[in-house]
């Protein structure tokens, strides 16, 4: 049993797999030793080789076996297009000559990354609550410093690297529920109906996840507006419920139809059983901002047909048309009488990421759930619970949001200064892009109302669209691929969001400075114009 001429302990096999052991990590295996050096014969390397290759097996793990929702979830705002907006820019960096320097991310309302500056105050707070030291810094005002007290009290250890409740800090939900009432004119709100999430993103997944169930003609529809935010169409898939679109009138500045919902809700019964209805308002890429009596309508519409009403609201700051105003559904819903009131189940979702504060990357967002039932209240904080709590700092971004400074206090000057900056000049820019682009022959955009996003038509020549299915892409995302190659502009196409069939668009927002934003859309005239030649 030593070692013979012939190989190690055990013979050949053994000596083989061993050295397709050594082999696969990457070591010279050890051999046959001659005045202390180790030789190998190319036929014991293929050997060892071979056995190596059948010793591999297949992946547990792969497109055909894993979760087909999964698979069939689409995210359009970071779909290929923004995939090979990247490959653009590492060839860039690497050197490789474009008609351009730099790819422009106009595909998502990023707004710090677009250039926007942080509201003072709110970055105040964050950073003495994260570095409390600076408590005692006569740097910081004391306004600021009197709100991150507050905040650090209500964490364990007075920290914001603890844990919270899972439904989030109880102060930052009072205070969540006394800017609701103050932005109702008095409606009251229960801190005990909110609940932080990661953005509104968060909370918004998981009241759909609580609300599907059944199978087959009986499993959920949820009802989706076209165009959408395609987090909906997205999360519909993940979980496997059914969706169904209501189109919104683009005809009547994307109007919601009361007519149209009933048309869809209508046809869904034949297929599944619809019982959630999603309203964006402001639109989402639409920027469409609904009025008063389309609310009502709406809100009485989902009473009547006792649907599960989801209203995302996390534009509601962004309203820029005269004659447009916000108004939450929450405030309607409490002025259509007690009827309505103590019935309609209602869940509105708010965030840090979008407004006049832009604080995308701190997560930070709140849902506020009424008339949901009491055993199905003790559910949703269990499911929450599973994700244990939202990320804190994006807590404390949260409670800046809803408890900015007062009239009064030191910081307000400064405070309201920033934030009527940035939405002046967001009316600005919004006004613009509408002008421009209906100033491109083939292009029609509708108002911008709010939000922050144009969603303009285009009008495609036949051939592109016989060029674009020779591709088998949607011709308005083969419209958007070479806008990016040649431009270097990365929007995303009308496809992505939905949209009636025949009609094509792309979304494109409008963050990018006055002056940027202007050459921006220079640059998409320009492209327009050369590439209806082209295709004429």
């Amino acid at each position: 049993c030593g070692r013979g001429p012939g190989g190690c302990r055990g013979g050949r096999t053994d000596m083989a797999l061993r050295c397709a052991a050594s082999l696969a990590a990457g070591r010279q295996p050890r051999g046959p030793r001659r005045e202390g050096t180790v030789r190998w014969s190319s036929a014991a390397k293929a050997s060892a080789v071979k056995i190596n290759e059948k010793a591999s097996r297949e992946k547990i793990l792969t497109l055909e076996s894993m979760n087909p929702q999964v698979k069939a979830v689409e995210y359009a705002v970071r779909g290929p297009i923004v995939l090979k907006a990247g490959e653009i820019e590492k060839e860039l960096r690497k050197g490789i000559k474009k008609p351009f320097t730099e790819v422009i991310k106009a595909n998502i309302g990023d707004a710090h990354a677009m250039g926007q500056r942080p509201i003072t105050f709110l970055r105040q707070v964050v950073a003495l609550c994260t570095y409390p030291n600076l408590l005692d810094s006569p740097s910081f005002p004391e306004d600021a410093k009197k709100r991150a007290r507050r905040i650090l009290q209500g964490c364990g250890g007075n920290s914001l690297g603890s844990y919270t409740a899972s439904q989030g800090i109880n102060c930052i939900r009072e205070d969540v529920a006394s800017y609701i009432e103050r932005r109702d004119g008095g409606v009251p709100a229960d801190p005990d109906n909110i609940y932080l999430t990661t953005g509104a993103s968060d909370g918004i997944s998981a009241i759909l996840k609580i609300l599907i169930s059944g199978g087959g003609k009986s499993r959920t529809g949820v009802m989706i507006p076209i165009p959408q935010y395609p987090l909906y169409s997205a999360a519909i898939s993940e979980l496997d419920a059914i969706q169904v679109n209501y189109y919104l009138d683009e005809e009547n500045c994307w109007a919601l139809n009361v007519n149209e919902l009933r048309r869809a809700l209508n046809e869904a019964k034949a297929y599944c059983n619809p019982k959630v209805l999603c309203i964006i308002n402001p639109g989402n890429p639409t920027g469409q901002v609904q009025n008063r009596k389309c609310i009502e309508d709406v809100i009485h519409f989902a009473w009547e047909e006792k649907l599960f009403l989801l209203a995302d609201e996390v534009y509601q700051d962004n309203v820029y048309s005269e004659g447009c105003q916000f108004h939450s559904f929450k405030k309607i819903l409490y002025e259509m009488g007690p009827e309505y009131y103590n019935n309609v189940e209602l869940a509105s979702f708010h965030s840090t990421s979008k407004g006049y504060m832009g604080e995308c990357g701190y997560r930070g967002g709140y849902m506020e759930v009424i008339n949901l039932h009491p055993e199905i209240k003790g559910q949703l904080v269990k499911l929450l619970s599973v994700r244990l709590c939202p990320p804190v700092s994006g807590q404390a971004a949260m409670d800046i949001v809803v408890n900015p400074p007062v009239p009064g206090e030191e910081s307000y000057a400064q405070f309201i200064k920033e934030k009527e900056s940035v939405l002046n000049n967001l009316a600005k820019k919004a006004k613009l892009t509408e002008d421009m682009f209906n100033k491109i022959p083939g292009v029609h955009c509708n108002p911008l109302q709010g939000a922050m996003y144009a969603f303009p038509r285009i009008f495609l020549p036949s051939k592109a669209i016989e060029e674009a299915k020779a591709h088998k892409m949607a011709p308005d995302m083969f419209y958007c691929m070479k806008l990016l190659e040649e431009t270097g502009i990365c929007v995303v196409p009308g496809s992505g969001f939905g949209q009636r069939e025949g009609t094509y668009h792309f979304r494109i927002t409008i963050l990018p400075p006055v002056e940027k934003l202007k050459i921006l859309l220079e640059k998409v005239k320009d492209f327009h114009i050369k590439f209806l030649e082209k295709y004429a």
